[in-house]
């Protein structure tokens, strides 16, 4: 994954064109939700490829955590801030976009970096309707396929080593919590490097107008979206 092909980088600050985020969103993530579209009214950077631009910028640490507070658009201009344990995206009018915090040892190791990056980019992009439709079914509900409404809000990983090889993401136990049409949903994975368990983590959402499950309903909704995936990935 060459990431400068996804952003552009200019005096400590990068941004990104609707094309870019389009096409990482489609091509390295498998994610092919309409607010990635590049024509999206309510177009927004995947919040993947900040994850996959940290990572390039900042190496990986033992312990990092990624926390989503504004929606990125084609244009801003984030400020690359200085390595520290706690750091903060902002944009020049200093409104925040994600806060990252990282303990523990830390490796600016390329081949390191990509593994982890494309692990999780891969699983990350399973979200729906792999994973989420029947964790989801299972609790009576479903996303509304008129306006459906998830929203990353953090993603964390935790690792035992730095000396990993290869490492792939499997799924783990993963939360649902609902609140009439409100939910909340842990999707849990740990790492896996030579045979071995090396780390662990988690990809945390909201949802909001969720409506009862359909089984009729639910079924259109995949067979629209696995539709539109082969038609977009020709």
């Amino acid at each position: 994954m060459i990431i400068d092909d996804y952003c552009n980088k200019t005096n400590g600050r990068i941004s990104f064109t609707r094309e870019q985020g389009s096409e990482f969103a489609k091509n390295m993530a498998n994610d092919f939700n309409p607010i990635h579209d590049v024509d999206a009214k309510r177009f927004c950077i995947p919040g993947d490829l900040l994850f996959a631009v940290i990572l390039a910028r900042y190496g990986v640490s033992q312990h990092m955590e990624f926390i989503f507070s504004g929606m990125v658009v084609e244009g801003v201009e984030l400020i690359l801030p200085e390595p520290a344990p706690g750091m903060r995206l902002l944009d020049e009018g200093g409104r925040e976009y994600l806060q990252v915090n990282i303990s523990g040892e830390s490796r600016e190791d390329e081949a390191l970096v990509k593994s982890i990056t494309q692990s999780y980019v891969e699983f990350s992009g399973q979200t729906f309707p792999r994973l989420l439709v029947p964790l989801l079914a299972d609790q009576g509900v479903m996303i509304n396929p008129d306006r459906p409404i998830v929203m990353y809000q953090s993603m964390v990983i935790d690792l035992d080593t730095l000396d990993i090889s290869g490492a792939l993401l499997e799924s783990d136990r993963h939360r649902v919590e609902i609140n009439g049409k409100r939910g909340s949903v842990d999707l849990a994975f740990h790492l896996v490097s030579n045979g071995e368990v090396v780390g662990r983590g988690k990809k945390c959402m909201l949802l909001s107008g969720l409506k009862p499950y359909d089984e009729q309903v639910n079924a259109e909704a995949i067979n629209r979206y696995e539709e539109r995936v082969r038609t977009l990935s020709v």
